[in-house]
């Protein structure tokens, strides 16, 4: 039997990845920041990455690790991403290679393409962003280098960039949305034409697994979504009325609600406690532009492709949330 390690498994893919690997016949060890959460996974760890010391004894009898913890937000102290996102990765590395493990899949994003400009049918090759975007893609992509950097004979290293993920206990894009639509007004950039790409938290969990099952020798990179590009406005519709929230959407132009959103970013960075603005230049990007992938790698090197429609996430996503969070 097949031992994994899954970190973030208290997040939303992260427990579906769970879910995925016992129902393939994997032994699973877990770990994650809601202790909560973790007395509901079977074999859940508590642990601290971000302390020097914390993982040798997690990826102990191991054979693969499933890194999928980091801190995912528009916003935070580049220290704080530095410490989980890079520094915990570079430590789950060396643990694992010193610790016998055959296999490294990092859970990383597609926010290392992110500009202000839209970019269509995006494969592995194409240029990353030439400036990222704040502090969590340029994280992200150095924890990136590091994983791929350490593949080696016997050690195989995948990166996966899955795109807007949706799913139950989604702690990053749904929360924002409905904070923003609570209010009574959504702003719609650029007449909501830009083009998404919902990835189904269960379709993510399905590639990881694959990039385990299809490994290969040298580190290896992967962009994940759901295929199937919409426009942002009849994505959000749909999203909203899933949740029984009924906006009104305004248009207004890009360049004055980044401005304004820089300056917000502006005086956040400078009070007590550095609170997140109620909107930053990315986020607004990422509504305004359109982002999409070609998914032939992933469809020809490890066997997979999305099988949930963004409809199907949503209605999923939008149950469970009714359930446990009523609005």
């Amino acid at each position: 039997m097949r031992q994994a390690l899954v970190t973030g498994a208290t997040g939303g893919l992260g427990m579906a990845l769970v879910e995925a690997l016992l129902e393939a016949g994997y032994s699973v060890r877990a770990t994650g920041r809601d202790r909560a959460v973790g007395t509901l996974l079977p074999g859940f760890v508590a642990a601290d990455l971000t302390r020097v010391g914390s993982v040798d004894a997690l990826v102990a009898g191991m054979n693969v690790v499933f890194h999928a913890a980091a801190l995912s937000s528009p916003w935070g102290r580049m220290v704080d991403f530095q410490a989980i996102n890079v520094a915990a990765t570079r430590r789950l590395l060396a643990a694992s290679k010193a610790g016998g493990c055959d296999a490294f899949v990092f859970i990383s994003t597609p926010s290392v393409y992110a500009e202000a400009r839209d970019r269509l049918d995006l494969t592995e090759a194409s240029p990353l962003a030439r400036r990222f975007a704040n502090g969590y893609a340029a994280t992200k992509h150095a924890a990136e280098c590091l994983v791929l950097a350490a593949a080696a004979p016997g050690f195989a290293t995948t990166v996966l960039r899955p795109r807007a993920l949706v799913g139950p206990r989604d702690k990053v894009l749904l929360p924002r949305l409905v904070r923003v639509a609570r209010a009574g007004r959504f702003p719609l950039l650029r007449g909501g034409r830009a083009l998404i790409e919902l990835t189904d938290v269960r379709d993510a969990a399905a590639a990881a697994l694959a990039a385990d099952q299809h490994r290969a020798e040298g580190g290896r990179v992967f962009n994940i979504s759901g295929g199937a590009p919409a426009p942002i406005a009849d994505t959000l519709a749909e999203i909203f009325d899933a949740l029984g929230l009924h906006p009104k959407f305004v248009n207004i132009p890009y360049r004055l609600a980044a401005s304004i959103a820089a300056m917000a970013e502006i005086v956040c960075a400078h009070l007590p406690g550095y609170p997140e603005p109620p909107a930053t230049v990315y986020t607004l990007s990422t509504l305004a532009f359109s982002q999409s992938f070609d998914l032939t790698a992933a469809r020809r090197d490890l066997c997979w492709q999305p099988r949930f429609t963004p409809e199907q996430a949503i209605a999923r996503t939008a149950a469970a949330w009714r359930r446990d969070a009523p609005l």
